[in-house]
């Protein structure tokens, strides 16, 4: 392929410009499978290095997860899949290439106001990012919940480095030890012990024991289903203070104009740095001669060359099962692939509206996310139901209003809601309800995805009062769908393998191998499936980037 490609998704979106060079006979120094936010990342640090890159992507447009389209009517911007960046903007690959970034268009628009909640009763709790206003607000609950939430976000403050630095670090190595070695010597080896006895605890414990009102409670533990945990899971207590500290500190910012132009700039810094993507092209396997990886070959036959290195942006399942069939795997390693599990199931709900909604907490108007939920007992009834393979009869909502930020998305007088429900079963054996027929199959057909919908709208309009005459078009996306979308969703689960204390860490993306590393050499692992794990972060991306430079 030669000359310039403009492309566009699939209703004509613009979403870049890349130029793609004749590659049939070069050798790139490092080819990316995948394009998400972590191979971006890499691929814009190598680049930024000299390095020549070639990222590939199966789809129609690059970007992974990072989508905006016109995907209800004409002139309604949806981020179709994720869409908040507080990760990115906190991330040490932001900080890298920010200026670049922005000198290529990118642009963040933000709030004081990033998040809150709201019970079907109508009870509402909204956090800012002013701490002075959080303590009043938390106080006004009762003086303890003011404690609870100071305790919480100071906790972050005074451990932030060692808590991002083991975030931001591949775990395995020499100078991880090192680093924890100088930290014990700071904080003392009773000080280091108590920090990680506490970081193991659960959200549920956590908001227990420092917060009496429910409301503040359930302002919090909805985030824990972001991070692929449920309240009672070990380690969620630590990553529900992090969030505390990060939703303060960051706010919620989105991409101006949708997230779709955070690729855009990624992918000129690339191409400005002598890099290309290829978008249409699907890796079949990665070509693997004397142990070492040489390059991939295409479906379409097409064999391309990498005189470095391979980095592949996959889960283990399609790494080791699929890439690197006809390669001799390790048996330790290609048993713990075939044995890495993968999460509950996630739907995405877009509404394109005829006009902007009113809460039945006017103050929630310019929130842009907004949880839904009866709180801690609620999320842990329904991750029960969805682990058992039901259908949840009150779940947690996610409302992004992504309009509140950035108005450019939507005709004007028009408003758009993103939904997202993070407790579904991949397979479905019933509902907690009884109210809808599932298939005998247990699949998420159109059916069932539409009546699963319905119980979405049915609860959000106690707490958004007329929504379904201002919804103009309404299009869901079952786990099936999403898939379909990304392979790399198994089954739907967002965050590309579960993120429960074994499969996490030290552990991810298995037991077998080490850090960002694969039994062969020259082939490194990154993405959602790997260390630090999902989220916009880019931080497998990075920290291979930078170890390879």
């Amino acid at each position: 392929m030669a000359g310039s490609d403009s492309l566009k998704s699939a209703d004509g979106l613009f979403v870049g410009e890349f130029k793609l060079k004749d590659d049939t006979d070069a050798a790139y120094d490092y080819i990316l499978v995948g394009t998400g936010i972590n191979s971006l990342v890499c691929g814009a640090v190598l680049s930024r290095s000299g390095a020549r890159v070639l990222l590939l992507e199966r789809s129609d447009q690059p970007g992974g997860c990072i989508r905006t389209e016109e995907l209800t009517l004409p002139g309604f911007k949806h981020d179709v899949l994720s869409g908040w960046h507080p990760l990115f903007v906190l991330s040490p690959a932001y900080e890298e290439l920010a200026e670049e970034l922005h000198a290529r268009g990118l642009s963040y628009c933000n709030t004081d106001k990033p998040t809150g909640v709201v019970t079907p009763t109508g009870d509402s709790l909204i956090l800012s990012t002013d701490r002075e206003l959080n303590l009043q607000t938390f106080n006004a609950l009762g003086a303890s919940n003011g404690d609870g939430y100071l305790n919480a976000v100071k906790s972050i403050e005074e451990s932030a480095d060692l808590t991002f630095g083991l975030l931001n670090s591949e775990l395995r190595k020499f100078s991880t030890a090192m680093f924890l070695l100088n930290q014990v010597r700071k904080r003392g080896i009773a000080n280091t012990v108590k920090f990680f006895g506490q970081a193991l605890g659960t959200c549920a414990d956590w908001l227990e024991s420092s917060f009496a009102s429910p409301l503040a409670r359930s302002l919090y533990a909805p985030w824990i289903l972001h991070t692929g945990l449920s309240p009672k899971d070990a380690l969620s207590g630590h990553m529900g203070k992090l969030i505390a500290f990060s939703l303060e500190t960051a706010g919620m910012p989105v991409v101006k104009g949708g997230s779709a132009n955070l690729v855009r700039a990624f992918s000129s810094l690339i191409e400005d740095n002598g890099g290309a993507i290829r978008c249409g092209t699907d890796v079949d396997e990665i070509v693997v001669s004397e142990k070492k990886a040489k390059g991939v070959i295409l479906t379409s036959g097409q064999e391309l060359r990498a005189s470095k290195a391979v980095i592949a942006n996959v889960t283990p399942t399609q790494l080791y099962q699929r890439l690197l069939r006809n390669t001799p795997i390790p048996e330790q390693v290609s048993k713990a692939a075939s044995q890495f599990r993968y999460g509950r199931s996630n739907m995405q709900i877009h509404l394109a509206l005829d006009s902007k909604p009113e809460w039945v907490d006017r103050q929630l108007d310019d929130v842009p996310m907004i949880h839904v939920t009866e709180g801690v007992n609620s999320i842990c009834e329904s991750i029960n139901s969805a682990d058992a393979g039901y259908l949840p009869r009150r779940p947690t909502i996610v409302v992004g209003q992504p309009a509140a930020l950035d108005i450019s998305r939507v005709p004007e007088g028009k408003w758009i809601l993103w939904l997202q429900l993070q407790e579904l079963p991949r397979q479905v054996l019933g509902d907690e309800a009884n109210i809808i027929s599932v298939p005998e199959s247990g699949e998420w057909t159109e059916a069932l995805r539409e009546a699963y919908a319905d119980r979405i709208m049915e609860r959000l309009s106690q707490v958004l009062p007329g929504l379904s005459e201002r919804t103009l078009k309404r299009v869901v996306l079952s786990p099936a769908d999403l898939e379909k979308l990304n392979m790399n969703l198994v089954g739907g689960d967002p965050y590309s393998g579960d993120c429960k204390l074994d499969q996490n860490l030290l552990w991810r993306p298995l037991r077998a191998t080490r850090n960002h590393e694969t039994p062969i050499k020259n082939l490194h692992h990154i993405g959602a499936s790997t260390h630090p794990g999902p989220g916009l972060g880019g931080g497998s991306g990075y920290q291979v980037g930078k170890a390879l430079n």
